[in-house]
């Protein structure tokens, strides 16, 4: 997902994103959502999550991460 569409979600939620990653704007995102803020952290390629909105995204840069 682009980063703009992040951050309009972002903040149509309230959630402050100066200065912040996608991926720390994601984790604020999902906890305030009520989830666990678990973004890129399916190096596995698993997750239980499947209503997840960030899913897609999600496992390719926890791939990416894990190459670093």
């Amino acid at each position: 997902m682009e980063i703009s569409k992040v951050h309009s979600i972002a903040n149509s939620r309230g959630i402050k994103t100066d200065n912040l990653f996608k991926h720390e704007v994601i984790k604020a995102i999902q906890m305030e959502e009520g989830n666990f803020d678990c973004y890129a952290t399916a190096s596995n390629g698993e997750c239980d999550q499947a209503d997840c909105l960030w899913l897609g995204d999600c496992f390719e840069v926890a791939t990416q991460m894990e190459a670093m």
